[in-house]
């Protein structure tokens, strides 16, 4: 089995890689390449996102044909993919971080700042929150409702279906914090910096 992260240059993803390698052993090839055809023959796809959503989005469509594979993937083929705070930020249709930019547009919706009640919350939101866990996601087998998760950030994502969201989080309001819609799931937080409740999501979702 291969597991592919993908690399489009998004900021420093080494936690990521370092544990997925932790929990996949030998047992499981992870591939870390922008490489199209390795990302198009993988089992699994995984989209880390540091920066700002333009910032992103624009260094996925600085690699040539990148967003046409991830596409073909996750949405002509099925096949599993994860996306990690921004990674899962971009499967909206928009995003308003800096200026309007559209996103991938699997998810409908947009991603705005989280509202900080006039100063009332810090942004952005970094630390550990309890994870609300609101529909069975395959990728929260054995976790336990309100484990705490780590966050970094300033935006979320509001889908226009409920129905995909799988976990919210409390800070100022109910902020979507996972999602599952069919082959595709997303975590806001950072399963790799979130210690044991972390590594088992990455587990799950390798072992899907």
């Amino acid at each position: 089995m291969n597991v592919t992260i993908v690399d489009y240059n998004s900021g420093n993803i080494s936690s990521v890689i370092n544990s997925f390698k932790e929990v996949a052993k030998d047992k499981v090839n992870i591939e870390v390449t922008s490489d199209l055809n390795k990302i198009k023959s993988s089992d699994k796809v995984v989209l880390p996102g540091q920066g700002s959503f333009k910032s992103c989005v624009d260094a996925l469509n600085n690699i040539s044909g990148l967003v046409d594979t991830l596409n073909e993937f996750a949405i002509d083929n099925k096949k599993p993919l994860l996306g990690i705070c921004v990674g899962l930020q971009m499967f909206a249709d928009v995003g308003y971080e800096e200026i309007e930019t559209k996103g991938l547009g699997w998810i409908s919706g947009k991603v705005s700042k989280i509202d900080n009640k006039n100063g009332k919350y810090k942004l952005p939101h970094i630390g550990w929150n309890e994870l609300n866990i609101v529909k069975d996601s395959k990728i929260f087998k054995g976790i336990e409702n309100n484990s705490h998760m780590y966050f970094v950030h300033s935006y979320e994502l509001v889908p226009n279906d409920k129905s995909v969201v799988s976990g919210i989080t409390d800070y100022s309001s109910n902020i979507v914090c996972s999602i599952e819609k069919e082959n595709i799931f997303g975590t806001q937080f950072h399963p790799e910096k979130s210690d044991k409740a972390g590594l088992k999501i990455i587990y799950n979702f390798i072992n899907l």
